[in-house]
């Protein structure tokens, strides 16, 4: 069922909290996420801002709060830090906030990229420049950096 202001103009602000709640209470969002699916259902701009607005101040919804648990999930999947970034681009997360949560300077990032290797293609190391080559590739796709990817490989 889609609700759109000109076919049911007795939407309030509270159906709109609540679809926004009940998202939120599958998982976390982003508020460019929530603001799309509550458009998508049909809900009007004006009162889409407003709901979310108030979410933000009851602290019930959080760009933070939703960026550090989508790398945390990401980084236990065994994605590297660029994939990660744009992937919470996508989700229109700002880039102030992926700034101060994702430094793509740690090592630990070399370190995981050392583990998903090891995962795909065991301990020993490449035996010519075409199995070396897939392997950077391989890496590179999942979200490291070359410099984090030459740590391996030298």
């Amino acid at each position: 069922m889609s609700l759109n202001s000109t076919e049911n103009p007795s939407v309030s602000l509270s159906q709109v909290r609540l679809a926004a709640m009940n998202l939120l209470a599958i998982r976390e969002h982003s508020r460019g996420e929530l603001r799309d699916k509550l458009v998508r259902k049909g809900f009007p701009q004006s009162l889409i801002d407003e709901a979310l607005q108030g979410l933000i101040a009851d602290k019930l919804q959080s760009d933070e709060r939703f960026a550090e648990a989508f790398i945390t999930m990401r980084y236990r999947q065994g994605k590297g830090p660029a994939r990660i970034r744009q992937e919470l681009r996508e989700k229109q997360v700002s880039s102030d906030i992926i700034a101060s949560l994702l430094d793509e300077t740690d090592e630990i990032w070399v370190s995981l990229a050392r583990e998903v290797k090891t995962r795909r293609f065991g301990t020993d190391s490449p035996q010519n420049l075409k199995e070396r080559s897939k392997q950077m590739r391989f890496l590179q796709y999942r979200g490291f950096s070359p410099a984090q990817i030459q740590k391996l490989f030298r």
